[in-house]
């Protein structure tokens, strides 16, 4: 299912998932706005949507400005809510900034939503981190939410704010709890969007990936053109509204398998088991595999992409992108 013809705002919208899900909705004929403040540690690139800029409107703001938002969200039908800090180390050496970015200035939208656009469509798009270490394996919607870091817990407060104005004031709003996702434009300068990005340069670059601790650690990958589906399936199927669902993959990989699959086929390629950093350790939350089910069986989503065809064409773009990412 597509959108077309609709007025749609992106908050983040020059960063990764955002920049490509613009370019989705851009070529199906949509009015796209996308909001990014292009803070430096954030992930926003202008060289994202460089070739697009004539064809969609880029406003260089902050989320966390309610007077921008406030102009910004009149007369669009969908939001997708995209912006947030991602990085759980930056979350604990600047727990306050993390709390303005990924709670307050939901909290704003929100209410600029009620205020101006009642009737506008949101997806809000959270992360797996809300659960902490895992209890049980797989993680599905109903386990117990102990975020091992700052950022976790403001991404809690984002979704129940977004639930609370859906139950009370009738904005439908849907969540997405994103597990790691990669591709084409996403963050390598280092690792705080995903450690994938900072082992995508590194091997580019000829230097090895370190692999914190015994390797053992499963994760579950998505492809970014896969979240862009689940997004856009969220934003047009009435009943994810209120309702808060799983991303995941198939087949989990453990930490030193990513690595194997990563270095083939690249010359020289190699990727070496070191000792965790104390700080990373502190906020592991070792295996991690999300249940996706009922969004599975409820949409018919599944993710097309394999971890494998999905990192080679990551590399391919990074290849001749590096420039601009690094």
């Amino acid at each position: 299912m597509e959108i077309s013809n609709k007025k749609i705002l992106i908050t983040g919208g020059l960063g990764f998932i955002g920049s490509n899900l613009t370019r989705r909705l851009a070529g199906c004929g949509n009015s796209v706005t996308v909001v990014d403040s292009l803070i430096p540690e954030y992930g926003g690139n202008l060289r994202n949507l460089h070739d697009l800029r004539d064809e969609i409107v880029v406003n260089l703001s902050d989320v966390r400005d309610p007077f921008s938002i406030k102009e910004l969200i009149k007369g669009q039908d969908y939001l997708f809510n995209l912006a947030g800090q991602t990085s759980h180390l930056d979350s604990m050496n600047d727990p306050f900034t993390d709390l303005d970015i990924n709670a307050k200035a939901q909290l704003s939208i929100l209410e600029a939503g009620r205020k101006n656009n009642p009737n506008i469509r949101i997806v809000f798009a959270s992360t797996r981190q809300v659960y902490g270490k895992p209890q049980h394996l797989p993680v599905n919607e109903k386990h117990p939410l102990n975020p091992v870091d700052v950022n976790g817990i403001n991404k809690i407060a984002g979704e129940q704010y977004h639930l609370l104005y859906n139950q009370v004031y009738g904005i439908r709003s849907s969540v997405l709890r994103l597990t790691n996702t990669y591709g084409p434009r996403m963050r390598i300068k280092d690792a705080r969007q995903t450690f994938l990005g900072i082992w995508i340069r590194n091997l580019i670059e000829k230097k090895p990936i370190q692999v914190f601790g015994d390797g053992k650690q499963r994760r579950d990958y998505n492809y970014v053109d896969d979240v862009v589906d689940a997004l856009i399936i969220a934003a047009t199927r009435n009943e994810t509204a209120g309702k808060i669902y799983n991303l995941g993959a198939p087949r989990p990989i453990s930490l030193q398998e990513t690595a194997q699959i990563m270095c083939e086929g690249l010359k020289g390629a190699t990727y070496e088991l070191v000792p965790f950093p104390k700080e990373r350790k502190a906020i592991d939350v070792g295996d991690f595999i999300s249940d996706y089910s009922i969004f599975q069986s409820s949409f018919g989503w599944n993710p097309k992409v394999s971890f494998t065809d999905g990192i080679k064409t990551s590399f391919d773009y990074f290849r001749k992108e590096l420039q601009h990412y690094t």
